[in-house]
């Protein structure tokens, strides 16, 4: 768990608390509801997003070099399933660290991004050859913003 996510729950904790202490059992309900309403948004978005990536292919984004552009270190999961609406090609295996998605457009493009706790932390541009050329081994792959 992380320090973000306990301090989200010490601060509901703290709201009630504080709703309790200054306008008694209505302050709770009041403040259980802003609690409730502000996890059925969230719960709302992920559920948005989800609805509008299961209806397109796994792994397919309509431009990958403006998505690689678009892309910012420390970006969740979620915000990128949200960019593409495309839920992304996994390339790591289930539950490892960093986690490896692809999304490829209808070029031949891709973008793979490595995700660590569940933010974006380094992703890559690959591009096809010209036709008629074939890629040197060094420039194939090459990692845009590598991890620090």
């Amino acid at each position: 768990m992380t320090f973000q996510k306990i301090l989200v729950a010490l601060a509901g904790i703290a709201l009630v608390a504080m709703a309790h202490q200054t306008y008694g059992w209505p302050g709770v309900a009041a403040a259980l509801g802003a609690v409730m309403m502000w996890v059925m948004l969230h719960f709302t978005r992920l559920m948005t997003v989800l609805k509008r990536a299961a209806n397109r292919p796994i792994g397919h984004v309509g431009s990958a070099v403006m998505f690689n552009a678009k892309l910012k270190r420390g970006v969740t999961l979620m915000h990128v399933i949200a960019m593409t609406r495309s839920l992304g090609e996994r390339l790591s295996p289930e539950g490892e660290e960093p986690e490896r998605f692809r999304w490829t457009d209808s070029g031949g493009s891709a973008v793979s991004a490595d995700f660590q706790g569940g933010k974006l932390v380094q992703w890559t541009l690959q591009r096809p050859p010209p036709d008629g050329e074939t890629p040197a081994p060094d420039t194939a792959t090459r990692p845009l913003h590598p991890a620090p």
